[in-house]
C-alpha cells in the first residue's frame, strides 16, 4: 500500500517538475459565494495530493471591502491556531483544509485567501506553493416590495407626468423591474428610471401609459418578488371619432336614403372620460344645434333633397374636442336595387338555359352518330343478295300473294363477320339488324312444287 502510494506521489511530482503546474494538488469546486445572512458558509477545498505523506503549512486570510486584512487560521499537518477573535466564527476542517464559517454577518463580506505550502516526504527541500482567493457576498433576503405613485389621481394626458416609487423593507442590492400589464417596461423617450430601477418618471403622460403597474424585486439569494398592483389612469381623447348608420347607402362621407325613411345615426369616439356630443345641422351658411347625445334621429319627409351634417365630440377634462360632417341625400333606392336584383337574377336562368341546350344539342349528335355507324350495318353490308333479287323491279305489296307461299327456313352463315370492313357511309342505307354479337340467318324460300293445286285444295 505505501508503495502504490509512493509511486503515485512520484507521478504527481514528476508531473508538476516537467509542467510547472501546481493545480492538480488542491480545487477549490467555487471561487465566488453568495451567502445569506445568519446562515453558515462553507469555503471548500478539496486535496489531490495524500495528506500522510506530505507536509503541509497554510494560512486563511480575510481582506474586507475596506481593505483591512486579518489572518485567520494558521495550520500545520500537527497543530491548527485560529485568531481568537474569530474562535466561536470560524471551524478548520481537516484533512481537507477547507473553513466553514458560522452566521454569515455584513462583516465577513470580502475575499478569503487560501495560502498553502506542500513538501512531498521523498522530495525533502522541494516546496510547492497553492494559493487561492474566494470571493463572498452576504446579502439579506428581500421582502416584500411596496409601490407608490405620485400623483395618486387620474391624469390628463400631455399636461402631467407621474412618479413610480418601488422599496422593501429588507433585502440588500436590491434589483428593481417595473411590469405594465405584466408586460416588462424598459428606458424610452418618456421613460426614466433611477440607476437601481426603484424610481420610474414618465414624462410626459400619454394614453398607451394607461393600465395596471408592478413592480418586482429580487438580489441574488431571492427570487423576484411582485408587489401589489396599482392603476394609473389617464384621462384623453376625443380620438377616431366617426359616424354610423345601419340604413341607407354609404358613399364616403355621403348617405343616401329612401323618401319616407326613418334613419338613425350613432356618433363614437376613442375618450376617457366619455364625450358629450351635439349633432349640428348646416344650411347655407348658417348652423344650428339639433339635439345632444350620441344618437341621432332623422325623418326623411322632412328634409330637402340634401342637408349637411355635423357630430361634435367634446372631452370635459382635457378640453378637446373633433368633428366629423356628412351629406344626407334623399333619393328613391328602389330602382337601383331592383335593377341590380334584376341583374344579378338574370345571370342564373341564362346560364341554366346555356347548360341544357348544350346538353340536348350532344344528345342528338350521340343519337345520331350512333345510329349512323352502328356496327351491325357493318354485318349486314357484308351479306350479299343475290343479283336476280337485286335487279328486280320494286315491289308495291300488292302483287299476287301466290309467289310468297311456301316453306321458310333459317340457316346461319358463319364467318361473314371476317371478310370484310364497311364504312359508316354505307352502312346508312341498311336499316334494321339484329345485335353485332347474336347469329345472322338467312331466309330461304322453298316453293311447292304445284303451288296452285294446294291453293285450290
Amino acid at each position: 500500500m505505501e508503495a502504490t502510494g509512493g509511486t503515485a506521489l512520484c507521478v504527481c511530482s514528476v508531473l508538476v517538475i516537467l509542467t510547472g503546474v501546481s493545480s492538480h494538488f488542491i480545487h477549490v469546486p467555487s471561487l465566488h459565494h453568495h451567502g445569506i445572512e445568519g446562515k453558515s458558509l462553507l469555503l471548500s477545498v478539496e486535496t489531490r495530493f495524500p495528506l500522510d505523506q506530505t507536509e503541509i503549512q497554510g494560512t486563511w486570510s480575510h481582506t474586507k471591502p475596506s481593505g483591512t486584512r486579518t489572518t485567520l487560521v494558521t495550520f500545520t499537518n500537527e497543530a491548527t491556531i485560529t485568531d481568537m477573535m474569530y474562535r466561536d466564527h470560524l471551524l478548520f476542517k481537516e484533512p481537507n483544509v477547507s473553513l466553514l464559517i458560522h452566521k454569515l454577518s455584513q462583516d465577513d463580506e470580502g475575499d478569503y485567501h487560501l495560502s498553502l505550502n506542500i513538501e512531498f516526504h521523498n522530495k525533502t527541500g522541494q516546496v510547492f506553493k497553492e494559493e487561492r482567493t474566494v470571493h463572498v457576498t452576504v446579502d439579506v433576503p428581500v421582502s416584500t416590495p411596496a409601490i407608490d405613485k405620485n400623483p395618486t389621481y387620474a391624469v390628463i394626458e400631455d399636461k402631467a407626468n407621474v412618479t413610480w416609487t418601488c422599496s422593501v423593507e429588507r433585502g440588500t442590492r436590491v434589483v428593481f423591474q417595473w411590469l405594465r400589464d405584466n408586460v416588462a417596461l424598459g428606458p424610452s423617450d418618456r421613460y426614466y428610471f433611477s440607476q437601481d430601477n426603484g424610481t420610474l418618471l414618465i414624462s410626459p403622460v400619454r394614453k398607451e401609459d394607461k393600465g395596471t403597474y408592478r413592480c418586482m424585486a429580487s438580489n441574488a439569494v431571492t427570487h423576484a418578488r411582485h408587489s401589489r398592483p396599482m392603476d394609473l389612469n389617464v384621462y384623453y381623447g376625443p380620438y377616431n371619432l366617426e359616424v354610423n348608420s345601419v340604413q341607407g347607402l354609404r358613399t364616403g362621407e355621403v348617405f343616401t336614403i329612401n323618401p319616407g325613411e326613418l334613419v338613425f345615426f350613432e356618433c363614437q369616439a376613442d375618450s376617457n372620460p366619455p364625450n358629450s356630443y351635439v349633432w349640428i345641422s348646416k344650411s347655407r351658411n348658417s348652423t344650428q344645434v339639433i339635439t345632444e347625445g350620441p344618437r341621432l334621429e332623422v325623418l326623411s319627409y322632412r328634409l330637402a333633397h340634401a342637408e349637411e351634417y355635423m357630430c361634435r365630440a367634446f372631452n370635459n377634462v382635457t378640453l378637446k374636442q373633433d368633428e366629423a360632417q356628412f351629406t344626407l341625400v334623399v333619393a328613391s333606392l328602389g330602382t337601383g336595387k331592383e335593377k341590380h336584383t334584376a341583374e344579378g337574377t338574370s345571370v342564373s336562368p341564362l346560364a341554366a338555359i346555356t347548360v341544357c341546350s348544350l346538353f340536348v344539342i350532344g344528345c342528338m349528335l350521340l343519337f345520331f352518330l350512333r345510329r349512323s355507324c352502328h356496327p351491325k350495318r357493318v354485318l349486314m353490308s357484308m351479306y350479299n343478295r343475290p343479283l336476280s333479287e337485286q335487279k328486280k323491279p320494286p315491289r308495291s305489296g300488292h302483287e299476287d300473294a301466290t309467289e310468297d307461299f311456301g316453306i321458310y327456313e333459317f340457316v346461319s352463315i358463319p364467318g361473314k363477320m371476317e371478310s370484310a370492313q364497311a364504312s359508316c357511309r354505307s352502312l346508312a342505307r341498311l336499316e334494321s339488324v339484329q345485335d353485332m354479337h347474336t347469329t345472322i340467318y338467312d331466309v330461304i324460300r322453298h316453293v311447292p312444287e304445284t303451288p296452285s293445286h294446294s291453293l285450290l285444295k
